[in-house]
Order: structure tokens, then sequence, then C-alpha cells
């Protein structure tokens, strides 16, 4: 059953774009389903034609492994073969950059946030708040 709806992924969107104007930065913001389908894209003013992409391939990966795709670059960063292909064998539909991070309700995932246009830091900080915002 697909938990995540429309409102959620509202109010996480608002959440994400609220913390991205907080560090003045222009931000897209994708949010996808726990099957990673996407529910919501909003590419924010002053980013790249490409954001769009990138950050739902993010939602797409925190969704996929159930963590935050900062864990998932520390483990790209740290050697391991599998996390530096994982985008190659997947053709880009799955990011393990800074900037996703998974929904989360009642201790399961329902889905991902993903967030780009700003540097690595800034999409995270806001990834999380946006799922921060509607964890339950």
């Amino acid at each position: 059953m697909i938990e995540l709806t429309l409102d959620t992924a509202e109010q996480a969107l608002r959440a994400a774009q609220a913390r991205a104007r907080a560090l003045g930065a222009p931000m897209t913001v994708a949010i996808v389903d726990e099957g990673g389908r996407l529910v919501l894209c909003a590419r924010g003013d002053g980013t790249g034609f490409l954001t769009t992409d990138t950050a739902r391939a993010k939602a797409v990966a925190a969704a996929a492994f159930r963590r935050s795709t900062a864990e998932l670059a520390e483990l790209a960063a740290g050697g391991s073969a599998f996390w530096r292909t994982v985008p190659v064998i997947v053709q880009g539909q799955a990011l393990p950059t800074l900037g996703g991070a998974p929904i989360v309700r009642a201790g399961r995932v329902i889905g991902g946030i993903g967030c780009g246009g700003g540097t690595g830091e800034q999409d995270q900080q806001c990834a999380d708040a946006g799922a921060a915002a509607v964890a339950g």
C-alpha cells in the first residue's frame, strides 16, 4: 500500500524549500514513494536544468536503500566498489551523493526526498528538513 500522499509530499517540499531560503541556496526538491515513483518535483528558481534529474535520483537512492544519501556517499568515498558503481548499474536512477533522505513514518520508510541546486551540504540539510517535517 502506498502511504506517501500528495499532501505529505507537499509538506516535505515546503519544509525543504524553507530551509533552502534560510540558507540562501536555490533548490530543486523531488519526492518519491517507497517504490521510487515520483510523487512531486519542484525545480527551484535559479537551479540548473539537471537538478530535477539528480534530485529525483537522490530521493530514489534514499528510499531504495532506506538511509540518508550522506551515509551512502560516505560508503562510496570509502572506496566501496559497489557504491561507486550504483549510478552506472541503475543507469542514473539512484544517486548515492549528498542531498537525499528517507521519509519515515511509524518506523517504516514510505518514500524519499532528494534536493539539488546548492552545495552537497546544503542539499543534504534541505532533504533532512523535508524528511523531518513529515516524520511520524
